[in-house]
This record gives C-alpha cells, sequence and structure tokens, in this order.
C-alpha cells in the first residue's frame, strides 16, 4: 500500500485507536456504513484473479491441465521429488483437495505418486519426463499472459511484490 493517508468523506477519524485505517477511510460508504463492491479489495483481487485465470484458459485445454492442476506444476516443477505434505504446505491445500488433482494428473503421465522406502505412510510426488515435457508450452503460456496484463515490467514487478507482501500481512494476523 502507499504511503498516501486516507481520509474520510465522513466526519471524524479515518484511524481507528490502534492506528489502522477504518472502512471509511478508503472509500465512500453508503448510510449503512457498508463500503461498496468496487471499494473492496477482496472483489478487486477475485475479479482480476478470474480475468487472469480466464486467460489461461485456453492454454491450459491445449494441455489438458486444470488451473489448479497447473499450480501443482508449478510447485513440482523446480523440484526432484517431494512429499503430498510439503506440496500441500507449498499450495496452501490440504491432502483432501491435493490428491484428486494428482491423481488426474498421474492419469494424464505428468506425475508419479510412490510410497517412500523409508517411511511407507509418506507419499513421494514428482513430475514424469511427460510432465517436465510440458516446460515449454507453459513458459509461452505464462509470457503470453503476463503481457496481456498491459503491464511494463517495472509495473508488473511492483504489483507481485505488493500482492506478495500483503499476503504474508494477512497471514500475520491470522
Amino acid at each position: 500500500m502507499s504511503q498516501t493517508k486516507h481520509t474520510s468523506s465522513k466526519k471524524g477519524s479515518s484511524l481507528s485507536k490502534e492506528g489502522q485505517p477504518t472502512a471509511q477511510s478508503f472509500g465512500e460508504t453508503q448510510a449503512s456504513g457498508v463500503s461498496l463492491l468496487d471499494e473492496q479489495l477482496c472483489f478487486a483481487l477475485y475479479s482480476s484473479s478470474q480475468a487472469i485465470i480466464k486467460k489461461y484458459q485456453p492454454y491450459l485445454k491445449q494441455m489438458n491441465l486444470t488451473y489448479p492442476q497447473y499450480l501443482v506444476y508449478l510447485a513440482l516443477e523446480p523440484k526432484t521429488t517431494t512429499t503430498v505434505k510439503a506440496l500441500g504446505a507449498d499450495l496452501g491445500l490440504d491432502s483432501g483437495t491435493l490428491s484428486p488433482l494428482l491423481k488426474r494428473m498421474q492419469a494424464n503421465g505428468y506425475v508419479s505418486r510412490n510410497r517412500a522406502v523409508e517411511d511407507e505412510r509418506k507419499v513421494m510426488i514428482n513430475l514424469t519426463s511427460e510432465g517436465r515435457a510440458l516446460s515449454e508450452e507453459i513458459a509461452t503460456m505464462q509470457q503470453a499472459v503476463a503481457c496481456s496484463t498491459g503491464l511494463d515490467t517495472k509495473e508488473f514487478r511492483s504489483l507481485l511484490a505488493q500482492l506478495h507482501d500483503l499476503g504474508q500481512k494477512m497471514a500475520a494476523t491470522d
């Protein structure tokens, strides 16, 4: 967030007792005190995310991947092998959500799942050669989607850094 001070259009302070901005400090509010939809950060993030995912769809369809499977691919790509538990931690997904994604990716030949020799409770995941062969198509897709944002490199990196920072701040308040 920028260092710009936010002020309320209503009388009174735009900061809470703790010095944090109030809902009123970020935009006009209705008589009920509820901010308008287009003033909600969550909605701006949601609608932007939906628009970006929509740009990925034609590329992913050609590769027989869903967007969540693409995220699994990205988490696995730099690794030789990992556990389902570690992969879930990387993606913020539980095993009940992750397991069906991995089964479909295995059926498509993109990942292999094997029990660890030292501890059969651990399931080890890695990209297969067919999965790794997607790297060129993935890179092309990423470039096309990044270009479709209309952001230059500096704007892109700045926005990405701001979003990572926001995610860390939100996680720290849990």
